[in-house]
């Protein structure tokens, strides 16, 4: 077998009143620390704004109803002594109380150096309650309390949405932090004890009951049954396991009872591992997200200076401090950066909760977004397009000192320290066949040649075509050669003979391959594998190339030649050897393996290994994009079109700070609904 892969061997944080929401951190892991206690600090955020604005609206009544303007339009006169006092006290707890997260926002903002949109709306209804005080107490103009107190309602009822919105893009992390269990089913000698989970320790046999959850990871020692791995890889059905199987904690055990023993514990679960990788990817910044940065910088000082230009325009056209003082307050509030602060970072929430819900975990913000741009994907043929298996077809021994048997037995021992799919095969053949394999020592691995090692005092190899070049021995020719994977056995310098395998093409192959074609997107094989393989399953699969005998120092190379064509390409791969090609890949796709996620070169993690996925990441990629174009285009059109309105320049379409509140709250609430809006994406 030319250059046999044995590649496979080892194998907005919100703050009190601002919203920061870059961090976009709200995971309320159980003993997630600071993680767990910043996602209850949000709910509480929530509650807060929402005391505030039912307690600020039910004063806003008597406020509006006092306001001479707002008797005109109701035709009624309610005039009394102290009506203005009343005016004040009442204005003044709506001021203090409703607008007190603004106010410790924009000290915070000062206490960074940094003004943003607390700063503009303290300013705001600083100017409007310091103006309408000072005409309480003597100074000619005219109150405008019941505009301060309907913009702070506004205000208060627009984060109060908007929060809930954030909250509910942490939802799908929550719920997988949720599904470990607090309790397992320690056995101590015949007995079942019910522990706390966080005392299991690794090498710990646990008895999981039908209908339970697993508890740890971990491999079955006894028992068969059906797991329910949804939520934690994205596949609908249950999945079959039995003894040697590998486990994840907090899947759903089927109808069978089993007994496991405990690989990882707490941090070290798979569980615990993809949400941390989910809040590193959620903390990231994307170059989208930090185009969306600037732009909200940038729109924060038109705000000000646009507010203060407007006052000092209509004071020098003539007009009452009143009038161009509701002006400057108008502009400020409707040009918030509101929309751009959560234009992005909600849509990044929510794209990296419900990809790790689906089994697609995403380390690298901006190569998932780049996604968009691929134009060739490479996959890796064996694990990826294939299911793996390696199972032996023909044990044909050409030494007559060696029978089937013996040859199985000495190419299995060889091959027992690798973790490569034909040494798993091997293994599977021997069982059934049942033959007591001999241990080996010296065991040595070279990338894409092949294994040796001592097997009852003899030296053996084991491996393809170039290992066979390597030592000099010609390759036996066959009649009828066969599209099957090979490896010849040398036993002592002498060709004992050879053993193919037979690795199924995945049943959801063909599908990704064309849905990916119909995408625009190019296909090709990647394999160590013979040049027949290779173009038989491309062929199979209608792909439109394929790269055969390519040794694992030389992925990295192909890949190169495909960019220096002018080609975007990703590429996938499940093995140590394939992760120089993963890091120069533009987007690089590792096919995890149950509870591997550590695929450190990666920039996504596919936990399920199944080829639709790579489709369902890349289109969901170009949907995570598109949404955030959407939302971007409509925070900065919406200021292109109010910030005109604001000023009070455009004749006969004067809006109040009310209004303008209400319209940057509207605009920001459109964006929160259209990123929530992602989810449906990925639903099926």
């Amino acid at each position: 077998m030319p250059g046999m892969d044995h590649s496979k061997m080892d194998h907005g944080s919100v703050n009190d009143g601002g919203m920061d929401h870059s961090a976009m951190d709200h995971a309320n892991m159980k003993g997630g620390g600071k993680h767990a206690g910043h996602h209850d600090h949000h709910r509480m955020m929530i509650e807060d704004f929402k005391r505030r604005f039912w307690a600020s609206l039910v004063l806003t009544v008597p406020v509006l109803l006092l306001a001479p303007m707002i008797q005109n339009w109701l035709g009624i006169e309610w005039d009394f002594s102290g009506q203005l006092y009343v005016l004040f006290a009442l204005s003044s707890i709506i001021y203090f109380y409703g607008g007190w997260p603004f106010l410790k926002g924009f000290r915070e903002e000062m206490g960074k150096g940094a003004a943003g949109m607390m700063t503009l709306i303290a300013v705001a209804i600083s100017a409007a309650y310091l103006y309408s005080s000072a005409v309480v107490f003597g100074l000619e103009g005219k109150t405008f309390f019941w505009e301060l107190a309907t913009l702070i309602d506004v205000m208060l009822l627009g984060h109060w949405i908007e929060m809930r919105s954030v909250l509910g893009a942490s939802r799908a992390l929550e719920a997988l932090a949720e599904l470990m269990p607090a309790e397992a089913n320690l056995v101590q000698g015949e007995q079942a004890v019910k522990v706390d989970v966080n005392t299991l320790q690794p090498g710990n046999i646990i008895l999981i009951k039908p209908g339970e959850k697993v508890p740890a990871d971990g491999h079955i020692i006894q028992g068969s049954t059906d797991l329910n791995e949804s939520m934690l890889t994205g596949e609908s059905k249950p999945v079959a396991k039995t003894v040697d199987a590998e486990v994840i904690g907090g899947s759903i055990n089927g109808s069978g009872s089993i007994r496991v023993r405990v690989k990882g514990t707490g941090e070290d679960t798979y569980l615990s591992r993809v949400v941390n990788l989910v809040r590193e990817a959620q903390g990231q910044k994307s170059q989208t997200q930090k185009l969306a940065d600037r732009a909200a910088k940038w729109l924060t000082i038109i705000a000000l200076v646009g507010g203060f230009g407007t006052l000092a325009a209509w004071l020098l056209l003539g007009s009452e401090l009143a009038f161009a003082l509701e002006r400057m307050v108008t502009v400020m509030v409707i040009c918030c950066p509101h929309a751009l602060g959560l234009a992005i970072p909600l849509v990044a929430a929510i794209s990296t909760s419900e990809s790790a819900k689906h089994g697609l975990l995403i380390r690298n913000r901006t190569a998932f977004e780049n996604s968009r741009k691929i134009t060739t994907i490479v996959f890796d043929k064996t694990g990826t397009l294939t299911e793996g298996s390696h199972e032996v077809t023909r044990i044909v021994p050409l030494d007559p000192a060696y029978g089937e048997a013996e040859l199985l037995r000495y190419a299995t021992a060889v091959e027992s320290s690798s973790e490569h799919h034909i040494s798993k095969g091997l293994q599977r053949r021997a069982r059934a066949d049942g033959l007591k394999v001999p241990a080996s020592t010296d065991f040595v691995y070279e990338a894409g040649v092949g294994v040796s090692g001592t097997v009852n005092g003899r030296k053996v190899r084991a491996g393809g075509y170039p290992m066979l070049e390597g030592i000099g021995i010609p390759a036996p020719e066959e009649e009828n050669e066969t599209i099957e994977t090979k490896i010849f056995i040398v036993i002592d310098g002498t060709l004992a003979g050879f053993i193919t395998f037979a690795d199924r093409v995945r049943a959801s192959s063909a599908g990704a391959i064309k849905t990916l074609q119909e995408n625009g997107i190019k296909t090709s094989l990647l394999t160590g594998d013979n040049e027949r393989v290779a173009a038989a399953v491309a062929k199979e699969l209608g792909m439109n190339d394929y790269m055969a005998e390519v040794l694992p120092d030389q992925k990295q190379a192909k890949i190169k030649e495909l960019q220096a064509a002018g080609e975007f390409v990703a590429m996938t791969g499940d093995g140590v050897n394939d992760a120089p090609a993963l890091a120069q890949a533009d987007v690089g796709i590792a096919i995890g393996s149950g509870t591997d996620v550590a695929a450190e070169t990666a920039d996504v993690v596919l936990v399920d290994s199944d080829p639709k996925d790579i489709a369902n990441l890349i289109l969901f990629g170009k949907a995570t994009h598109q949404k955030m174009v959407q939302n971007l285009w409509w925070a900065t059109g919406y200021n292109v079109v109010a910030l005109p309105l604001a000023t009070g320049f455009v004749p006969g379409l004067v809006i109040s700070p009310a209004v303008g509140a209400a319209l940057m709250s509207a605009s920001t609430v459109i964006c929160a609904v259209n990123a929530q809006l992602l989810k449906s994406k990925l639903s099926t």
